[in-house]
């Protein structure tokens, strides 16, 4: 695969009032930019997406930031148990979101998040934290609900084009 295919043109958009550009990286070496952690398109035995919503309105896949000494597959790992309540049974790294504030309070940050598929086993729902409830839905829902005015609609379909579940 080429570097033209592995990566699309960075899009420009809105996030929380500051102007970003959003790009995705394939799997390989991270792109320069603060580590922003792990998330995970968390695949059922059953080829379902476990999603979750912070606001019980919007829904959004699982991840979060590195705890100190952590690579990028712990924290994933500890992620997902922490706010979706299941066990990463298998994962595989499939790209990078990267993120570069061009204006606002964080202009010049630059975040990269690792994306992952992860194979995993639900365990019962407990919320802790920040989530407040988890969805198992299928792969066409979860696009749905995920890319529906999302400033990350193509990192989401790149993501699940490149974990084969599209």
């Amino acid at each position: 695969m080429s570097a033209f295919e592995r990566h699309f043109e960075e899009r420009e958009t809105i996030i929380d009032g500051q102007k970003w550009m959003v790009s995705w990286h394939g799997a390989g070496p991270s792109p320069q930019g603060k580590d922003h952690g792990a998330a995970g398109l968390c695949v059922t035995d059953t080829n379902c997406i476990v999603l979750i919503t912070l606001d019980g309105e919007h829904w959004e896949v699982p991840g979060g930031r590195p705890e100190p000494g952590e690579n990028a597959e712990e924290t994933l790992r500890r992620e997902m148990m922490e706010e979706a309540c299941v066990r990463v049974v298998r994962a595989k790294l499939i790209g990078y979101s990267r993120g570069t504030c061009l204006d606002g309070h964080e202009a010049g940050l630059i975040l990269v998040r690792s994306c992952w598929r992860a194979e995993v086993d639900l365990d019962n729902w407990a919320p802790r934290f920040e989530t407040k409830d988890r969805k198992i839905v299928s792969v066409a829902q979860a696009l749905e609900l995920l890319c529906n005015d999302s400033p990350y609609d193509r990192v989401y379909r790149r993501w699940f084009a490149e974990a084969q579940l599209v």
